[in-house]
């Protein structure tokens, strides 16, 4: 069991997508199916699918490539975490790479990106970074 189930998700993303592999394994969570979905109303991720098994449920998430040779997503940020927690306002979330990214918050009507936040007019705990 991971102390940062968030980080581990970002990890195993980030190493495959640096061996360009076409999907990744992860651990299944709420949360975690949740920024699954914002990754793929965003754009960076093709889709992802919660596969059942013994010891517990896996989501498969199927990674996009604008070539082979570019993965769609470049980096991955995790930015709030267990030792310090990292809360913004509507008017502090921030901007990622000028709008070409996107920032994951948690708010009180769930996790959303920021720009989607911003618009409601929410703050929350920013979880990550991602571009």
């Amino acid at each position: 069991m991971t102390t940062d189930p968030i980080a581990d998700m970002l990890t195993r993303i980030r190493n495959a997508n640096m061996v360009r592999q076409d999907f990744v394994l992860i651990p299944w969570s709420r949360m975690k199916m949740s920024m699954a979905k914002i990754l793929k109303e965003e754009g960076f991720i093709q889709d992802y699918e919660i596969l059942k098994g013994k010891p517990g449920r896996t989501m498969k998430l199927h990674l996009k490539y604008v070539d082979r040779s570019r993965p769609a997503i470049l980096g991955l940020k995790r930015v709030s975490r267990p030792g310090l927690r990292v809360y913004v306002g509507s008017s502090e979330i921030p901007r990622v790479y000028g709008g070409l990214g996107i920032a994951m918050l948690s708010t009180s009507k769930g996790i959303m990106a920021g720009q989607k936040a911003w618009k409601q007019h929410l703050g929350g705990e920013l979880l990550c970074y991602i571009w």
